[in-house]
């Protein structure tokens, strides 16, 4: 007979319910192909009942359970939230000590963080939260265009859905493909999701202060992507040199005149991919890429998925009938 393998899910104030439920259901249904139940799924917390935001949770297992578990799984925690509690942080740290598998969901990156178990590895978090978590602790190598990152013993995902590809990840180590892949059917995922979490990163403009002169010459840049711009032909807009032109540019923005005419030119692309029907020859032209060709492999370095792999996932259906591509 199968050793049964013990999960705990550890729950803190204020822990976020999607994170929550994702490893409870996952593992908690995943089942060999003989029909018996490859995985033990307990909730544990330093309190025998938790802030879960829209209601209260009883917590049938306090932190002793993280001593006898296989896999503890971190879920995120909401901005009210305090600093995760010392003893929860200890009870991390010494399940690591045992070589206990560790792995976050979203947010819950933060914790693990905290207790030091990030240090000097590669960890994703939710695309919003990675700055935040590249500045509080430096000395993780944050990874935000990622679904998850597997270092061995600890792993990390991205947000809300990514917890979902994390935890089918770890199925499929453990009992393989077709075990994971019944899994992922009956959450009704794919077991592997094309592109990473670059696709749902918004690439917002850095603000530009109010009165700048920069905030003619980039409303001008907006209007004509189209078009085959220079940074001659920029700066020129902006009556200034052009290593004038790109030293304030930088200063005011953060970035180049280049990578943020790259940037405008993929989010317009993301707009039309979106909101139109437009094929790809039309839409390369419409966003500024010389060639179909260049504006394929730039929107997949950026995006991490295709053109029309992100138009599958994003497209609206209100334009009727299938999109062009």
């Amino acid at each position: 007979m199968a050793i049964v393998h013990t999960v705990a899910i550890l729950a803190l104030d204020h822990v976020v319910p999607f994170d929550l439920a994702t490893p409870i259901e996952v593992f908690g249904r995943t089942r060999l192909p003989d029909g018996r139940r490859p995985y033990r799924v307990r909730v544990c917390g330093p309190a025998p009942e938790v802030e879960a935001e829209a209601f209260a949770l009883r917590v049938p297992y306090g932190l002793e359970a993280l001593a006898e578990a296989d896999t503890v799984v971190v879920p995120g925690c909401s901005e009210r939230a305090g600093p995760p509690p010392p003893e929860a942080l200890e009870a991390l740290r010494d399940a690591a000590a045992r070589g206990t598998r560790l792995a976050s969901i979203c947010v819950g990156a933060f914790t693990l963080a905290a207790a030091g178990l990030l240090d000097g590895l590669r960890a994703t978090t939710h695309w919003a939260a990675a700055p935040a978590l590249a500045r509080r602790f430096p000395l993780v190598d944050v990874r935000p265009d990622v679904l998850y990152v597997d270092n061995g013993q600890v792993l990390t995902s991205a947000g809300a859905a990514a917890g979902l590809d994390l935890c089918l990840h770890m199925i499929r180590r453990d009992h393989g493909s077709a075990v994971a892949a019944d899994a992922a059917r009956l959450s009704v995922m794919p077991l592997e999701r094309e592109g990473g979490q670059a696709q749902f990163i918004v690439h917002e403009h850095p603000p530009v202060p109010s009165g700048s002169l920069l905030e003619p010459v980039l409303a001008w840049i907006e209007d004509n992507l189209g078009r085959d711009l220079t940074l001659r032909e920029m700066a020129a807009r902006g009556g200034m040199s052009e290593r004038t032109f790109s030293r304030r540019f930088r200063q005011q923005t953060g970035s180049t005149p280049l990578q943020w005419l790259l940037r405008a030119r993929v989010r317009r692309a993301q707009y039309l991919l979106e909101n139109t029907d437009h094929g790809i020859e039309r839409i390369a032209a419409q966003a500024g890429f010389g060639s179909p060709t260049a504006f394929r492999e730039r929107f997949k370095r950026v995006v991490g998925t295709t053109p029309q792999g992100y138009r599958s996932s994003f497209h609206s259906s209100s334009h009727g009938g299938p999109a062009a591509t």
